[in-house]
Parts: structure tokens; C-alpha cells; sequence
């Protein structure tokens, strides 16, 4: 097939027949499927105050809640919270850090999430930037993405309970040399309520978006222009795909904008001037 061709095949084979934003900033495509709505939780704002307005949402219809994690509070303890408080949400991370963590880790707190919230639980996954990686964590930033292949092949391990090993960046257990010699594959001492808790990663360079086509159950772009999703991203969704296995599903992107309805059109642009300014500013790589 011509390079057009095969974009248009791949944006088939994900079922994105047509894009729809919505508000805050996070989902979906419109197509075979049906559509649902999700949100971000502000993460530098009061989270009791941002509490009561997620449980109207819920009552409301909102089917996905995702929680970010910067500099600011933890991820995984605002979503167990959230997980007692909802009874209906699919509440997800966007995303969580990937060198903040074990890989062994974040498969236990995604089945530790899963397990409070009964099955409702999403993990996002992303190598965030230099800027808070060495800046904040003062962790080395290096290897995004065979680092985050191997903690999805990790914890798709760990939730089916295999004995865990992995040779790679991460090396478990620890080899002999590297250690006191003691440590011995483990696997997971409880049952997990899923064995593949849907996995979703944010990424905007064409490997990571190829890698992601492949292996991951969602992706999770920012500033996506859905007119121009094909152009920039097409070949690499398509490349993803045909490596891609059939058990893992349609691809599901999770992309929108800030929603705001009002007469003064640049009064209503402030609200996204911060969220632009710390992304491409704050964050950035540079």
C-alpha cells in the first residue's frame, strides 16, 4: 500500500472514524465504539474542593478520572481515595512517572488500585522529562523507551502471577555480582482481581508512538489536533499496528482540549495559557 494507504488503514483499525474533544483536556475517539467521556483531575489545585465536583460528574455520567502526578502530590494515594469514594469511575493515572518507580512496583500499585476500586482501575504510563526526572527525583533520565517496554512486559508478569524475571535495563533479580546473591524470583503473594489491567502511555515522538501502537492498550497525547493526527502521526501508528497482537484490542486514544463557553474569546484563553506555559515551558527538555 502507498504511505497514504496505509495510514488510512491504520486509523481504521483503530476504530477512529471521527475525533470528538471534550472538555478538560482528556478523550476520545468517536467510532465502531461507543464513545465515553473522561477528565484530568487538576493536580495543583484543592483536591477536597476538586472531591465534590468529580462525585457530580460521576452521578452525572463521567466515565474516566485521571490523575496526574508531577512534582506535586502522589498519584496513587489520591486515587485510592477516589477509589472509596466512587462506585462507578474507571480511575486511572496520566500519568505516573516511569523512573520514580520499580517496575515491580507500579504492577503491584496498579493491582493494589484495581483491588480497592473493584476492577476500575487504568494505568498511565509516561518517562515524563529531564526537568522533573533529574531536577526533581534526581534520577538519571535515560533509555525512555526500553524502559518503559520492559515495564509493561513486567507488569503484565506480575498480574499473571508469573515468577518474575527480566534481563534488560532492569535486571530481577539482581544478578549475583550486583548484589548479596540472595534474592530468588518472586511472584505475586495475592490474587489480583484482573490479570491485564489496561495499560495506556503518553508520548509524542514517532517511536514512542509506534512502541505504543504495539504493545500498550491506549495512548495519551497532549496539544492533538485531531485534523492533524494522520499527518503527524499516521506512518507510526500504522508501523505500531502491524506488530501489534490481536488479544491486546483496538487501540484506544484518550485526547481532547479545555472547555470553556463564553463571549470573550480572549478572556477564555487564560485558561489554558498556565496549563500551556507549564508544559512547554516548565516541563520542557531544555
Amino acid at each position: 500500500m502507498s504511505e497514504v494507504d496505509e495510514r488510512d488503514s491504520a486509523w481504521a483499525s483503530i476504530g477512529a472514524s471521527k475525533f470528538r474533544p471534550m472538555s478538560s483536556g482528556l478523550r476520545v475517539l468517536e467510532g465502531s465504539q461507543s464513545m465515553r467521556i473522561s477528565m484530568q483531575l487538576n493536580y495543583a489545585g484543592d483536591f477536597h474542593s476538586s472531591l465534590s465536583q468529580i462525585l457530580e460528574y460521576e452521578r452525572e455520567g463521567l466515565d474516566i478520572l485521571w490523575v496526574a502526578e508531577a512534582y506535586g502530590l502522589d498519584s496513587p494515594t489520591l486515587m485510592g481515595y477516589l477509589a472509596a469514594k466512587t462506585t462507578s469511575l474507571q480511575i486511572g493515572s496520566a500519568i505516573l512517572p516511569i523512573f520514580t518507580r520499580t517496575p515491580a512496583l507500579i504492577a503491584q500499585t496498579a493491582a493494589g488500585l484495581d483491588e480497592v476500586s473493584q476492577g476500575r482501575a487504568l494505568l498511565g504510563l509516561g518517562a515524563s522529562g529531564p526537568q522533573v526526572i533529574e531536577g526533581w527525583h534526581g534520577v538519571r533520565y535515560d533509555k525512555p523507551l526500553q524502559r518503559t517496554r520492559e515495564i509493561v512486559e513486567v507488569c503484565r508478569k506480575v498480574w499473571s502471577r508469573e515468577y518474575l524475571q527480566n534481563d534488560g535495563i532492569y535486571q530481577i533479580p539482581l544478578p549475583l555480582n550486583l548484589g548479596t546473591g540472595l534474592g530468588k524470583p518472586l511472584k505475586l503473594i495475592t490474587h489480583p482481581i484482573r490479570s491485564r489491567i489496561p495499560i495506556y502511555i503518553a508520548s509524542l515522538g514517532p517511536k514512542n508512538v509506534e512502541m505504543i501502537a504495539e504493545i500498550a492498550e491506549g495512548w495519551l497525547p497532549i496539544f492533538f489536533i485531531p485534523e492533524r493526527a494522520r499527518e503527524v502521526w499516521g506512518a507510526a501508528i500504522a508501523a505500531g499496528l502491524n506488530k501489534r497482537s490481536n488479544e491486546l484490542g483496538k487501540l484506544d486514544i484518550v485526547a481532547g482540549g479545555m472547555l470553556a463557553i463564553g463571549e470573550n474569546l480572549d478572556h477564555l484563553l487564560e485558561l489554558a495559557r498556565s496549563t500551556t506555559a507549564l508544559y512547554i515551558g516548565g516541563l520542557r527538555n531544555s
